[in-house]
């Protein structure tokens, strides 16, 4: 797959994480992989060597759940693997590990939304914050050779990827749309620099599971 001079990018949600089987808002907490997540990582690694599917490198996030899947792919497709702390998902502060109720419980109700401040009070990224470093992250790619790249993260930094390559810029209305990816689910995308252009070949796809994943 992919085009000679174009960059093809694989955008990946790491396997299932203890935080997520927990029902936990993870952020920058380190959770490792379930069981689970690390068979959906081997089955991800069995549908691409079906398919034939290489990358020259992979980006990961260094967050346990993140890297042991990025080591599962590496490993199974021969890959060079490298570490990018860019990658790691939103920092949520203290929040990070509690569960839905007990941030329910610290947080009041109502109140205005700005895309300017922190994510909550003083607390982590805002999604300004996020957004700018997402784009950053995706600029080392595209700053690069060009080449067949996988990247391995997490589900909110991955949107704000996708909202930096469609053009969708941080809103105060918090409803706007959401790129999903489930776990091990993947967005595959190419991008020619000569006419500035993206391709969306694929989003939020897991046919390699047929498992329910966890948010």
């Amino acid at each position: 797959m992919g085009e000679p001079g174009a960059h093809d990018i694989t955008l990946l949600r790491h396997g299932e994480s203890v935080g997520n089987q927990e029902s936990r808002w993870q952020g920058q907490a380190d959770y490792s992989l379930t069981e689970k997540g690390r068979k959906q990582a081997a089955a991800l690694v069995k549908r691409w060597l079906a398919e034939k599917r290489s990358f020259d490198r992979i980006f990961s996030s260094p967050l346990k759940r993140a890297f042991e899947t990025a080591e599962i792919i590496a490993a199974g497709l021969q890959a060079p693997l490298e570490s990018d702390p860019i990658w790691m998902e939103r920092d949520i502060g203290e929040f990070a590990g509690m569960t839905s109720d007990e941030v329910d419980r610290r947080v009041p109700r109502g109140g205005s939304i700005t895309p300017f401040a922190p994510l909550i009070g003083e607390q982590g990224e805002g999604d300004w914050e996020l957004f700018l470093r997402a784009g950053q992250a995706l600029h080392r790619i595209l700053t690069r050779t060009p080449g067949k790249f996988l990247v391995v993260s997490h589900g909110g930094l991955l949107n704000q990827v996708m909202y930096a390559v469609v053009g969708i810029t941080p809103s105060a209305n918090p409803s706007g749309p959401r790129f999903r990816f489930e776990n091990t689910g993947y967005a595959h995308l190419v991008y020619h620099a000569r006419s500035h252009r993206w391709q969306i070949l694929a989003l939020n796809d897991h046919a390699h599971w047929n498992g329910s994943d966890s948010d």
